[in-house]
């Protein structure tokens, strides 16, 4: 069980709980393979005040995790091969969460590396929301799964990271409003080398007349 000062230090907006889970560290026991991550960079969505949300229009099925209470894992699936995982934030209803965009794999990286097909540069385990559930072992199973319980354990710091060393800019390739400088809730450790490269939504291209549009791809980054 979590004490409840964990949890409670999680029940508040994400934009304010994003420097509580810099240095954080997030385990998962997969049936005996344990893998532990220190997270060096996160992304704060805030619900119907942010049209980058999942929850920007409000509650679905698929989005349902991030109206419950803090201090449960919200776990989606995008582009059709990839999860991300995202630390449910706020009061009930919010809807507010954290993305976890990028970590450390600091226990277990043997398995990780096996998980994530065997990067050469270890520093590529978790670098990237996909890679970081990957070698975590995340999938849609754990949505909702409580972060403070079997087999997942988050782990908190003692006290938040210095502001000195917390960087801060736009989100990485959400499109529209939502991933201008408006909205700096992209949080990380600043000189971290696990930290992702930013990359900027690319505009979507008109079709030419009487072609066919794409289809149109699930948003990469957890709202």
């Amino acid at each position: 069980m979590a004490f409840a000062s964990e949890r409670e230090r999680l029940a508040v907006p994400a934009t304010s709980a994003a420097p509580q889970l810099l240095g954080a560290v997030l385990t998962h026991d997969a049936g005996g393979e344990r893998v532990s991550v220190r997270i060096t960079e996160v992304e704060a969505y805030m619900g119907d005040a942010d049209p980058g949300s999942h929850a920007f229009r409000g509650q679905t099925a698929r989005n349902a995790t991030m109206f419950g209470p803090a201090g449960h894992l919200y776990v989606y699936f995008t582009y059709g091969m990839h999860y991300c995982a995202n630390v449910v934030c706020g009061t009930e209803g919010d809807a507010t969460g954290l993305l976890l965009r990028a970590g450390e794999v600091i226990e277990g990286a043997d398995i990780a590396a096996v998980r994530r097909g065997n990067p050469r540069n270890l520093l590529d385990l978790a670098r990237g929301p996909a890679r970081l559930a990957q070698a975590l072992g995340i999938s849609r199973p754990l949505d909702g799964a409580d972060l403070f319980a079997h087999p997942l354990h988050l782990a908190l710091p003692d006290q938040p990271v210095s502001a000195d060393l917390v960087s801060t800019g736009p989100r990485v390739g959400v499109s529209g409003p939502g991933g201008t400088d408006h909205y700096p809730w992209r949080y990380w450790l600043t000189g971290d080398p696990t930290v992702s490269k930013y990359r900027p939504a690319k505009p979507r291209s008109r079709p030419a007349a009487g072609a066919t549009a794409p289809p149109k791809a699930a948003r990469a980054n957890a709202r």
